[in-house]
């Protein structure tokens, strides 16, 4: 009875890692409207800047909201603001508009990284807790390589790369939105005094906390670098059509779909530790073999 209650309320936060995922649709996305509109590569590099900007502007403030509102309702609010981002391309689609697309897409996704992970430890904790959420990355990063599949079936079926994607994630929102909120949780409440805004940064001197840091920003970087300019690359040096070029990304978070998966195991198996070192020494491996070729 305890374990089918822990898995009621395990989906709809497993359903919202989904959501997380969307923000991976600005890589494909990009290159749509960049095409679209003829754009520089100076102007169409302002959408990904306007979702990710916010991850450098929201987290703390996101933090300390979180301590007062709570985990769950924080969540909650974080697809709320998704749900225009998703709608408003679908009613106007312009350049300026995909903008404030991307800046809603980026405030909700921001919300939803700071507090999901916490309101998922309120229900799973232990020696439990690093697989789940290498589960939870997993599920996000189904809908990081589905969104250019989707975009290409959209463009060669309606002639609109918007109309299968926007809608369907646009569908999942709702579903999370619901789902979530009918889902009773009780969370963790932290006792003594929520710590400061200034007492966030200061952190920072922690040498473990600023490395742990440091490589967020790594982690982050090489996926929005890989998501937005794997399908350029693409068509500036082998001269495939942009439907065509966009399954790159889906191939790279394909793979790491898979690494996710073989993570839950691994890490419930070897520890943190181990797989970590493990991780970043694969990843060294590509750099090292994109300098090469």
């Amino acid at each position: 009875m305890k374990n089918s209650n822990i898995v009621y309320k395990l989906l709809p936060i497993m359903l919202t890692f989904f959501v997380m995922g969307f923000v991976d649709l600005v890589g494909i996305a990009t290159n749509y409207v960049k095409a679209d509109f003829h754009l520089s590569d100076t102007m169409a590099n302002l959408l990904p800047s306007m979702v990710f900007l916010w991850f450098f502007v929201l987290s703390v403030p996101t933090g300390l909201m979180m301590n007062k509102i709570g985990r769950k309702k924080t969540v909650l609010l974080s697809l709320i603001v998704t749900l225009p981002a998703l709608i408003f391309p679908l009613v106007f689609y312009s350049f300026s508009a995909m903008l404030v697309a991307f800046l809603l897409l980026g405030i909700g996704n921001t919300l939803m990284q700071v507090s999901l992970n916490p309101l998922l430890a309120s229900i799973v904790s232990g020696k439990k807790m690093s697989s789940s959420l290498t589960f939870g990355q997993f599920i996000k990063a189904i809908a990081s390589f589905s969104a250019p599949v989707i975009a290409a079936l959209g463009a060669a079926r309606f002639a609109d790369w918007r109309m299968i994607l926007f809608p369907g994630f646009t569908i999942i929102t709702i579903i999370a939105l619901s789902y979530l909120g009918m889902t009773k949780i009780e969370e963790d409440h932290a006792a003594g005094k929520p710590a400061s805004f200034m007492e966030c940064f200061a952190l920072m001197r922690d040498s473990y906390v600023l490395l742990f840091f440091l490589g967020i920003m790594a982690h982050v970087g090489l996926d929005v670098g890989i998501n937005t300019t794997a399908p350029k690359l693409l068509m500036e040096h082998l001269g495939l059509a942009l439907k065509d070029a966009g399954y790159a990304t889906s191939f790279y978070f394909i793979f790491r779909t898979a690494g996710c998966l073989m993570g839950t195991y691994l890490l419930g198996k070897f520890g943190d530790k181990k797989v970590f070192i493990v991780s970043v020494s694969m990843i060294l491996l590509g750099i090292l073999g994109l300098f090469s070729s």
